[in-house]
């Protein structure tokens, strides 16, 4: 077999040496268009796990590398004149440029052809020359760019410039360093990588860099001012470059890694923010996998089919944690007020890899400062300190998300949801939420979903309340009101969601007359005396949520329903005093609020649920959402509930773990108010994690308590808490420890005699 590979950086020359040492008879050729002392940035770090596996493929490089490892285990975070330090980590680094020397003595040594200040040939002759092609040309690969039709790669420019330099002595942990300057916030990101030189980058938001004005400085006076700023932390010691210059980083994804006989690999497949320190990992693990895929399938296609497979979901899920990371730099200002411990552990979890219960069992001592600054009692986890809205005392921070049960008849509430809500409410959360319940008969979903707008509805709702609070004292129930707008009169969930009835549909009406989706029922555009009406109604079934008993309620305002539909200028194209500007969408929403609010008790707190993006172009955005917050907010919202997306059939949502607490995040620290974060938090280290760093206030969970009614009590009892934070009830308590399995161990002999 021949092999091409465009590119000498450490991706493309690992995957060289690996081919040829598995295969000696290979060809296999290197271009790189730079001397072969030539290199650009300064150290690499790399992960005990890549490391791993490079021990195992190739153990020569292995030896040769650790000869030159520097290895440290503290993070320092530097912020306002105090310095945090959290041990435990376990970094190893080492310079770009041995790195590569290793690499070249490798490939020469198993007989790689490597060619220096050489363009590699076209792709086309290439792929007609050679069985394999391998692209490992980087972030602005010509590969890529020329079959661009094939790979169909996406490429989003973020708001941060960065420049990467170095300094002549170690840092002796990993060091991030905050500067408050007169133009903005400024950050250093430091680590050492040899025992007399360190990596320094310098990074802030655009319009930092602008006011700033680097955007004028050349190479060197940048470099002078950056030592300036960061002097403190630099000692006083001057910064060095190499071809360094100002840029802001790309994300880079391809819908395809391979086309016919050519394969992208490295950056020219996908890039991931240097802050989780993945780009030389990522290039190191791919060229691990195609090798090992090579050896393992019977054919080139199937071998590249593999390579993809095992490699996307890793990269998807690291390119997911850089993202949350870079986010998280780029918006670094509202974190600046933070409890300096806070502040840390914040920016230590930033990524969501990082959690609150491995980063306690890398220092405990610091995750214990950090809890008992932010008020947690001896022994109790995060999730289990109080919290107040108004004149309601949650004991924990847990909720158990509205639902749809589809289960009701005629509006009503039965035996199925006392059951399904009251296990929730004995299972511990503090909080237990109805499903969206109607304000009017047209409002609903389904014909399956409950109501409150007759008085038999409101006497089954306060059968639930008596029994929970009866059952289970100090466990809050609140009621989630709305009105489906567009996207109601359709089928119970499992017989077809979001799809019309096929007989026995109801009118629908919305804010605009546009059907949700093709094939969906039009709706009206709802009149002046209609909204009056629906007002009425909403206020009508807060009356009635009042003397059924529920502790909170809660306006619903997301997922494309009548409210949501309002706020959305996909789907408000209304001309009238509701359409038009923010301030006019919000206008309905915030009147049905203040009507409800009118006859909600005044001890009892009043959310809000809204969807932060409609993630669709021309929708809702962050700053939207942070605008419609603040205004919810005035208003007199205790809470707002932060979800997103549902709103329009044609979004394109970017799923993940806890892929929706950012937007909480950022309307926490942006407007002040208490947040609930909601989606794909799974665990109960993830809500540990969140209110510890401040993200949120409560978490809502939905899919987890389908899973198991009682996860509050459970998650209680795997981290051996009983408190009064997570109440066992009487009959339960018996079951407040994990019941044995089996037996694990063998039986030990009673007598060793000799022989």
């Amino acid at each position: 077999m021949r092999i091409a590979i465009i590119g000498g950086g450490p991706g493309g020359l690992y995957a060289a040496a690996l081919l040829k040492r598995l295969e000696p008879s290979r060809e296999i050729t290197v271009w790189e268009r730079n001397a072969p002392d030539d290199t650009f940035g300064f150290g690499v770090v790399l992960s005990d796990e890549t490391l791993g596996g490079i021990e195992h493929a190739d153990p020569a490089v292995f030896e040769a590398m650790q000869q030159h490892f520097t290895r440290w285990d503290d993070i320092d975070i530097v912020h306002r004149g105090t310095r945090q330090t959290s041990g435990g980590h376990g970094f190893a680094a080492l310079g770009r440029k041995r790195l590569l020397e290793i690499l070249h003595t490798r490939c020469r040594d198993l007989g790689v052809d490597l060619r220096f200040r050489s363009e590699a040939p076209y792709p086309e002759w290439l792929a007609e020359t050679y069985d394999l092609v391998i692209a490992a040309d980087g972030v602005h690969s010509a590969t890529r760019e020329a079959y661009a039709q094939a790979f169909r790669p996406h490429l989003t420019t973020h708001r941060c410039r960065y420049i990467w330099l170095a300094a002549d002595f170690a840092f002796d942990a990993f060091r991030f360093e905050i500067a408050e300057t007169e133009h903005g916030v400024m950050q250093l990101h430091g680590y050492p990588y040899a025992p007399d030189a360190s990596t320094v980058i310098v990074e802030m938001h655009e319009d930092v860099w602008r006011a700033a004005g680097f955007e004028d400085a050349d190479e060197t006076e940048s470099v002078e001012r950056c030592a300036k700023i960061f002097a403190e932390a630099l000692g006083g010691r001057p910064l060095h470059s190499n071809k360094s210059a100002w840029t802001t980083f790309r994300t880079v994804t391809n819908e395809r890694w391979s086309h016919g006989n050519i394969v992208l690999l490295g950056d020219a497949a996908h890039t991931a923010h240097f802050s989780i320190g993945s780009g030389t990992k990522l290039a190191v693990e791919d060229a691990l996998a195609l090798a090992a895929c090579m050896r393992e399938q019977p054919s080139l296609d199937k071998a590249l089919a593999a390579y993809e497979e095992e490699r996307r979901p890793v990269v998807a899920s690291t390119q997911r944690a850089a993202r949350a990371s870079l986010e998280w730099f780029e918006n670094l200002g509202l974190y600046l007020d933070q409890p300096p411990r806070q502040f840390a552990f914040d920016l230590l979890t930033r990524s969501r890899r990082v959690t609150h219960d491995n980063l306690r069992l890398r220092d405990a001592r610091f995750t214990g400062a950090v809890e008992r600054e932010f008020g947690c009692p001896p022994g109790t986890p995060p999730m289990f300190t109080p919290f107040r809205l108004r004149g309601l005392t949650l004991r924990n921070r847990v909720v158990v998300s509205p639902m749809d049960m589809y289960s009701a008849v005629d509006g009503v509430p039965g035996d199925f949801h006392l059951v399904h809500l009251g296990a929730r409410a004995l299972g511990g959360a503090g909080l237990v939420m109805t499903e969206m319940v109607c304000v009017s008969e047209e409002g609903r979903i389904t014909p399956g979903c409950t109501g409150l707008y007759t008085g038999r509805q409101a006497e089954s709702w306060k059968r639930i309340t008596d029994f929970v609070h009866a059952q289970s004292p100090g466990t809050a129930i609140g009621v989630q009101l709305g009105h489906s707008g567009r996207k109601g009169s359709t089928k119970l969930m499992w017989e077809g969601m979001d799809e019309p009835l096929p007989d026995g549909n109801w009118p629908l009406v919305a804010a605009s007359a546009l059907p949700y989706k093709p094939g969906s029922q039009t709706p009206r555009e709802l009149t002046r005396a209609q909204l009056t009406d629906i007002r009425e109604q909403f206020t009508s079934a807060a009356w009635r949520a009042a003397r059924a008993g529920f502790d909170l309620l809660e306006l619903h305002c997301a997922h494309g329903y009548l409210l949501s539909g309002f706020l959305s200028p996909l789907t408000n194209h209304r001309t009238d005093a509701y359409g038009g500007s923010p301030e006019k969408r919000l206008r309905f929403p915030l009147e049905v609020f203040d009507a409800i609010r009118g006859v909600w008790p005044e001890e009892r707190p009043m959310t809000v649920r809204i969807s932060a993006t409609d993630w669709a172009e021309g929708g809702n955005s962050a700053e939207d959402a942070v605008a419609i917050a603040r205004a919810f907010a005035a208003h007199g919202a205790d809470a707002i509930d932060v979800s997103t997306g549902q709103v329009v059939a044609e979004e394109q949502p970017e799923f993940g773990r806890s892929y929706q607490t950012p937007y909480a995040d950022r309307i926490r620290h942006t407007v002040g108010i208490p947040v609930i974060a909601v989606g794909a938090i799974s665990s109960w280290d993830d809500v540990n994690s969140l209110i510890l760093a401040g993200r949120t206030d409560l978490c809502a969970l939905a899919r987890p308590h389908l899973y198991d009614p009682h996860w509050t009590l459970h998650a209680a009892a795997e981290q051996g808490y009983d408190g009064p934070g997570a109440v066992w009830p009487d009959p339960y308590r018996a079951g407040s420890r994990r019941p044995r399995t089996g037996r694990m161990d063998a039986p030990k002999p009673r007598l060793t005699l000799g022989t």
